[in-house]
């Protein structure tokens, strides 16, 4: 069986997946990437994905697709080439603090974990993207982010190896990115994104990436 096929397959299973025992009618968000090579991997949905079904649609989403257009990949394209997963996939509602999204809990983590784990599998992906500290701790030691963002780290997963170029949660609630020589960091992260994108044919190797 083909990839694409086994991807439709595991996507039609995900769509039904109610495992997490959230509203019934929150259901997961799917990534609708073609033959992807690359995987991007976040932390889960949020209350704009969740009424439009599609993955970093909302606030967050608008930035972090800006800092793509910046490794050479825009958004339209970012989409149907790169797998766009998460920790968890249905939204977990507000934060009890009221500030941003709940944090999905251990249990949900554990109950979604599966999907994440088909999918390097079937994708297996020489690139992956994690965004944010959640998704980090999936593929990374659990280390401060600037031991962590700006560099490329080759790590060996369940399904072989993949280059893991982590970028900062491009929420606005995360204040990292505006700290000390974090912006710099961001740079020199997106600079290896687009190096790798270039190399696995996923943008073409003489698209103009810009960090500024």
């Amino acid at each position: 069986m083909s990839r694409a096929n086994k991807l439709d397959l595991h996507r039609q299973a995900l769509e039904g997946c109610r495992a997490c025992g959230l509203a019934v009618d929150i259901v997961p968000i799917l990534s609708r990437a073609v033959s992807p090579r690359v995987m991007l991997v976040g932390q889960a949905p949020g209350k704009v994905e969740a009424a439009g079904g599609r993955p970093f649609a909302g606030r967050a989403g608008t930035t972090l697709f800006r800092w793509l257009e910046r490794a050479g990949i825009d958004e339209e394209t970012a989409r149907r080439r790169i797998y766009i997963a998460a920790v968890t996939r249905c939204f977990p509602g507000p934060s009890p603090s009221g500030r941003g999204d709940r944090v999905p809990s251990i249990d949900e983590q554990q109950a979604c974990a599966k999907w994440l784990d088909a999918e390097l599998d079937i994708i297996r992906p020489r690139l992956l993207i994690p965004v944010g500290r959640l998704a980090m701790l999936r593929f990374l030691p659990n280390l401060p982010l600037d031991q962590l963002i700006g560099r490329g780290h080759e790590v060996e997963h369940r399904a072989g190896r993949s280059v893991v170029i982590p970028l900062p949660h491009p929420s606005g609630a995360s204040s990292w990115i505006h700290q000390g020589d974090h912006p710099k960091l961001l740079d020199t992260a997106l600079a290896l994104i687009g190096r790798e994108l270039a190399v696995l044919g996923t943008i073409p190797s003489g698209k103009k990436r810009s960090v500024a």
